[in-house]
């Protein structure tokens, strides 16, 4: 359940992993005792890295570690290289000496009970040998080569065997500036105070950027937003109640002593359970700052509120924004300070139809608002490019429902009233159902490739149900990959993942002492992976991790998307015949055989003359 951006930074770290692994295969427990003094700050380290051009060049990381899977937090057989001579093949040479101690012999020991009197010693010896070679084994440059212009695959696609392309168009065709979210809460905020009545003092919180991410669970009836694993489990420190994270012992408190969320309490297929709502789309960032604002009032001032009550009000309140068409009025008065990257859309259109290929789109917005910033974006004549195009579809009843039947607009946009008995090119359709598009238009199966940024409005139903190839798109990947290609990351990870392994293999020593070490590891793993998430988001870390695990939002990423890419202009890095292949990421039984298992996106886009003429 890797992600395979992540997943990337594994085939530069490769030298970490086998190096490490192959030391303790071959000296077992032969480490000499080496007391660690206990002023070592052991998250901020001065080493030497190896290979940097000037002999004695010094650097202080920050460590954390890195994996097979890497994240949040990862875990890997990670421990240091022995490096055998031909002569030594049978019986490995014993390394001399160790951080500090020169020249002296390794002791072997057999076994755990045959280990050094002084276990803290030789504990914390294991330790500094570990970190050392962690420092050591990273070659520079390690963690630049990540594209964030990568199409990543989770399931193979041959794009010779696609002859069309579908679209969403809010954040897939068009991508949209943060100064919306701005707005979309600013008036959302003044509804609920207008029209709901409440408090005048809600009005005093602004906007805060960057406190919510894509993908959060809210907890309706408790009032909290949090950040839920791919196993249904809390990940700890990202329980929020208002604008404060909740104590451990609390959320504990209040979910009966465990960080699960049963199945039938967690949110339905489309993300709208019960009791739990996960927020899927990048409009509904919005809402969860507005939401976790509400109630921060309500809890500071000591006003008793019902959290359900607050809930679908907010909810209303950021409809009503939608409905009243205050979002399509602020983007069409100003396009250019809403819609990104517009040119990059007007390249990947004119690239396929010249390609031969057909296109159509399927958006929820009104042809209005469509219209005008597709001719922004690619002229007057965009219909051109498109031999479907249908508006207000009522996505995800768009693809299970069978009743409604397509409406033709005519040229002001008004209804026609004849019936539809075939798709033109150039004609605009309203509402509508898949199975009517499916039966005009003859369009079926793998043949069929569609983009969208809702992984269950746009794409789940597209995949499951009817066999479609689906392409998410995910434009936090631009940030998260720029978190992951830097230094810190890579030391800080693959630290916690050394730290870890050795952790894993040391747990036999099991007396006093021992276990104070084991304590202050347990510390210090905790203390890698909080600064890890920080790198991302300090509230909620990245949106594809919880801690190790992958989030509820990469599981479905995962299940629901057989490509994903950070915006539609990275399809300008490839030809049209090529074929994206997942990487075979082993699974925990397994071993991996050939490097390149581990690695996907490193360097791994064509470059195409189209994308210099834009960027």
């Amino acid at each position: 359940m890797c992600a395979p951006h992540v997943a990337a930074l594994n085939m530069s770290l490769k030298t970490v992993g086998t190096a490490v692994t192959r030391i303790l295969l071959t000296t077992g427990n032969r480490t000499p005792p080496l007391v660690r003094s206990p002023k070592v700050n052991r998250l901020s380290t001065t080493c030497t890295l190896s290979g940097e051009g000037k002999q004695g060049r010094e650097k202080t990381k920050s460590f954390d570690s890195c994996s097979a899977r890497p994240g949040e937090d990862g875990r890997s057989s990670c421990e240091p290289p022995h490096r055998s001579t031909s002569a030594d093949k049978k019986r490995p040479k014993e390394p001399v000496g160790t951080p500090g101690v020169t020249g002296v012999r390794r002791r072997s020991f057999t076994s755990a009970t045959a280990a050094p009197v002084d276990k803290r010693s030789y504990l914390w010896s294991r330790y500094n040998d570990m970190k050392k070679l962690v420092h050591d084994l990273i070659p520079p440059g390690t963690c630049n080569l990540l594209n964030s212009s990568t199409i990543f695959a989770n399931n193979e696609v041959n794009l010779a065997e696609v002859d069309i392309y579908g679209f969403d168009y809010d954040y897939t065709l068009a991508l949209y500036s943060n100064a919306l979210d701005t707005m979309i809460y600013n008036t959302a905020r003044d509804f609920l105070i207008e029209h709901f009545k409440y408090p005048e003092g809600i009005r005093k919180y602004d906007y805060i950027p960057n406190f919510a991410a894509r993908g959060l669970h809210y907890d309706i009836q408790k009032g909290l937003l949090m950040k839920i694993d791919a196993f249904h489990y809390i990940q700890s420190g990202t329980v929020y109640r208002g604008l404060s994270p909740m104590p451990d012992e609390e959320v504990l408190q209040l979910y009966g002593g465990t960080y699960h969320i049963p199945l039938q309490q967690d949110s339905g297929f489309y993300g709208k359970g019960p009791k739990v709502k996960q927020f899927m789309d990048i409009f509904s960032i919005p809402e969860m700052t507005l939401l976790a604002v509400a109630n921060d009032f309500f809890i500071t001032n000591d006003i008793p509120y019902d959290p359900v009550h607050l809930f679908r009000d907010v909810s209303e309140a950021i409809g009503m924004v939608h409905l009243k068409g205050y979002m399509y009025k602020w983007v069409m008065e100003d396009l250019d300070k809403f819609i990104l990257r517009g040119e990059e859309t007007h390249a990947v259109l004119h690239r396929l139809v010249n390609n031969g290929k057909k296109l159509f789109l399927i958006t929820n917005s009104p042809f209005s608002f469509v219209d005008k910033g597709m001719m922004h974006m690619v002229g007057k004549n965009w219909r051109d490019f498109f031999d479907v195009v249908i508006v207000q579809a009522d996505k995800p009843h768009f693809f299970t429902d069978c009743i409604k039947p397509f409406r033709r607009l005519d040229g002001n946009g008004d209804l026609r009233w004849e019936k539809i008995n075939s798709l033109d090119k150039g004609q605009i359709y309203k509402q509508g159902n898949l199975f009517d598009f499916l039966r005009l238009t003859g369009w079926r199966g793998s043949k069929v490739l569609y983009f969208g940024d809702h992984l269950y409005s746009d794409l789940a139903d597209l995949m499951l149900r009817h066999g479609w190839r689906t392409a998410a798109i995910v434009p936090e990947l631009e940030q998260e990959t720029k978190v992951v290609c830097t230094d810190r990351y890579a030391l800080n990870l693959t630290w916690l993942q050394a730290l870890t392994g050795l952790m894993e293999r040391m747990q036999t020593h099991r007396d006093p002492e021992s276990k104070q070490v084991f304590r202050e590891w347990q510390n210090e793993r905790e203390e890698l992976r909080a600064m890890i998430k920080n790198l991302f988001n300090p509230h909620f870390g990245s949106i594809f991790r919880t801690r190790h695990n992958p989030t509820y939002f990469s599981r479905h990423l995962c299940r629901f998307s057989d490509i994903y890419m950070t915006s539609l202009s990275c399809l300008l890095n490839y030809d049209l015949s090529y074929t994206f292949y997942p990487r075979r990421t082993p699974l925990q039984h397994e071993a991996p055989l050939w490097m390149d298992q581990l690695c996907t996106g490193c360097m791994k886009t064509p470059y195409l003359e189209e994308m210099s003429h834009i960027r």
